[in-house]
This record gives structure tokens, sequence and C-alpha cells, in this order.
């Protein structure tokens, strides 16, 4: 019982961790929106007449048009240059602290998970943290918002998308660097996918909608960590990381977005350091 407590405290100071760091993905709020490079372009005609000189295609040059497939890697390679930000490194730097304190307690915690009756509950989670699952939402998502007018909803699509691509982008390099066993003997454990995919979801809809959207939100990401370790396909370490970087992808696609402010600074404490978040107020 003693073990099991500790492991239980272990896993709680571990989703702290993760998302206390999501607060941070608020950003100061501009006040002249810059839509995302996916984002629709007004329509304008194809041709312009001049009189007395030849008609000249516009459509060409116009930002945002051409091959959706050509936009997308283009505006991926835009998202991914914000990730190596001051406070996005710090983030995954938490995230890898996080990890390696919960190393020692990674055994106890799958076994303890493992054992718990409530296995069919965490079922759900292998499903809705599944990345094919998080991008096909996140394509109906844009699909509705662009079919009803609402740029709003479209840009939350658009952003849920390109969040998913950056965060695997990062997961899966190092995934293959790491090369970790899983807790149930195959390969690639370290940093979780699925904890990954449905942070960087989470990190996105609470920088559109507040904390009002972003509590559930992080809520489901946090169930589909523990459901991870509980079907031993990943170890409390993997999911600590893996949070981290979702957080991160989230934040890489939505600069400028939120009102909330915080500042992320580290402090000196009796005995060892320690990260503070401080509240700036709102933009």
């Amino acid at each position: 019982m003693r073990d099991q407590c500790r492991c239980a405290v272990a896993a709680v100071c571990c989703v702290t961790v993760v998302l206390v760091a999501g607060p941070v993905a608020a950003q100061t709020d501009v006040s002249s929106e810059v839509a995302p490079a996916s984002s629709a372009v007004p329509a304008v005609p194809a041709a312009t007449a001049v009189p007395g000189a030849t008609n000249v295609s516009t459509a060409s040059t116009l930002p945002g048009q051409g091959n959706p497939f050509s936009r997308l890697f283009r505006t991926t390679l835009s998202d991914l240059s914000q990730v190596p930000t001051t406070q996005n490194l710090l983030i995954l730097g938490i995230g890898g602290i996080a990890a390696g304190a919960a190393h020692s307690a990674d055994s106890g915690v799958t076994g303890t998970m493992t054992r718990s009756s409530l296995g069919s509950a965490f079922s759900p989670g292998q499903t809705i943290g599944n990345v094919a699952t998080q991008m096909a939402a996140a394509v109906a998502v844009q699909v509705v918002g662009h079919a009803s007018g609402n740029s709003r909803v479209a840009r939350l699509g658009s952003d849920l998308l390109r969040a998913q691509i950056v965060s695997q982008l990062v997961t899966q390099g190092v995934k293959f660097s790491v090369n970790r066993t899983r807790p149930d003997g195959t390969q690639y454990s370290f940093p979780s996918g699925h904890t990954a995919s449905s942070f960087a979801m989470a990190t996105v809809v609470q920088q559109h909608y507040g904390w009002k959207g972003g509590v559930p939100a992080y809520a489901l990401a946090t169930y589909v960590a523990a459901s991870r370790v509980q079907a031993k396909r990943h170890y409390l370490s993997d999911v600590a990381m893996g949070a981290a970087i979702g957080i991160v992808g989230g934040r890489a696609v939505t600069v400028g977005r939120g009102d909330a402010r915080f500042a992320l600074a580290p402090a000196a404490v009796p005995g060892g350091a320690a990260v503070q978040f401080n509240w700036l107020g709102r933009h």
C-alpha cells in the first residue's frame, strides 16, 4: 500500500507539472490578429482588364493560393520555426525534468495502474488520443467553419491540424532517437505520441477559448495520458515528456492568440531550484 501511495503521488506531481505549463501557452493578445497561412483568401477576379494592355492573370501571385499541400508544407516550416523559443524550450526542459523525476517510479506506477479495476474505463483513450482521430477531427472542424462562413471555427480547425503535425514531427524524431522499449515489450516508448497529440489539441483550444475550454480539454488530455500507462503502452515518464511536447506544438501554431499573459522564470529555493509562474493580467 505504501508503494502504491508513492506511485500515486508521483503521478499526481507529474500531471501537475505538465498542466501548470499550460498557462504559459497563453500569450499576449494582438490588436490586429493575423490569420494563419491556411486561412481562406478572399476571392478576386482571375484576370484584371487593363485598357490598351495585355490582360495578365494575378491569381498565381496571391499569397496562400496554389496547391494546398505546398501551402501546408510552407506553413509547417513556419510553425516549426516557432518551436525553439525561450518559453517553449523552458517548457520542454520542465517536461524533461518531470520525466527524469518520474523515471524511478515508472515500474511502480505501471504496476499500480495495470492492476486497477478501472481498466475498461480507460479504453477510449486509445481512440481519443490517436493522431489519425485528432487530425480527422481538426479537418472536420475546419470544413464546418468554412462551410458555415465562421472564420473563427475555420481558424480553430487549421490550428488544430497544424498543432498535430508539429507535435508529431517532434515526437517521432525523439522516439526514433531514444528507441526506448515499451512496458509491453515493443519499441518506441519515449515520448508518448497519444499524449502529445492530446495536449496539443488542449493547448490550441485553450488559446482560442480561454480556460473555459482549456480546463475540460486538458482534463481529457490527462485522461488519455493515464490510459496509455494503464494499457502498458507507456511509462509515466513517457507521458510527462509527451505532454510537454504537445503543449509546445500547440503554442507554436497559435502565436499571438489568447488574452491571458503569464511570465515564466527560474527561481532559487532552499536546497534547489524551481520554476516561477507570474500572472501579468490581461491585455
